[in-house]
């Protein structure tokens, strides 16, 4: 067995098609993949952005209306959305924070798989299983079942938020990164906790030393996998 980490293949841009983009928490989109999908909304691609979680727990130190926090954070996703030219969002608002029993995992799954029948993406964007934040890791599972579920033949791709992934591939996003940092920026509510554009900026500078010489940002990507064979199960699929 080869232990060797393979090289990842540096794309300039991402390929056409339609995508979605499966995201746990409002502002996971922007820093995990926000200049790839704005790369593609660049040339015409449709995409799509689905956010699983309530994103309520991102103010533990209650700095804001509790009443109006999930409104609020879904206003700065489509803020920082406007400035990477991303328009369609759509919010589930499931809570946050836990292992879902195998009826709310088949649950959402099955809502996953409506979901890619009805838009018929070619690309899927979702966190990689292994996103240390648990909420990240599960939908990373419920996210391949789902797509077992449909049956989708188009390519499932895991992006990077909290942990490190062994890439296949790196987008050069140099072009659309100053986008990137504004779209960060819209997400006030995590600002006042965090600098997001920090740790983004280290990781994606990072990415760029498998680019061409001249680009200094990248987003990396591998493939989604496929569902273990206890979460077949638990869409049925044993």
């Amino acid at each position: 067995m080869n232990e060797r980490a393979p090289l990842p293949a540096a794309l300039a841009r991402p390929a056409h098609g339609r995508v979605l983009v499966l995201v746990p928490h409002p502002d996971d989109d922007v820093i995990g993949c926000g200049a790839t999908a704005s790369l593609h909304a660049l040339q015409g691609d449709p995409v799509r952005i689905v956010v699983v979680y309530d994103g309520a727990a991102g103010d533990p130190d209650e700095k804001f209306d509790a009443e109006t926090l999930i409104e609020r954070r879904h206003a700065e996703a489509r803020a920082g959305g406007v400035c990477l030219g991303l328009e369609d969002y759509e919010f589930w608002d499931y809570p946050e924070g836990h292992e879902p029993d195998d009826t709310q995992f088949r649950a959402g799954a099955e809502r996953i798989a409506q979901l890619v029948r009805d838009w018929k993406p070619d690309f899927v964007y979702a966190p990689w299983i292994g996103e240390q934040h648990l909420d990240h890791h599960i939908l990373a599972r419920i996210a391949r079942a789902g797509l077992r579920l449909a049956e989708f033949q188009g390519r499932a791709l895991g992006y990077e938020v909290w942990t490190p992934l062994v890439a296949t591939e790196i987008v050069d996003v140099t072009s659309v990164y100053p986008m990137k940092i504004q779209a960060l920026k819209k997400h006030e509510s995590q600002v006042s906790y965090g600098d997001p554009t920090h740790y983004g900026l280290g990781l994606n500078a990072h990415r760029s030393i498998y680019l061409p010489k001249g680009a200094h940002f990248g987003e990396a990507f591998a493939p989604l996998g496929e569902p273990s064979a206890e979460d077949l199960a638990r869409v049925g699929l044993s």
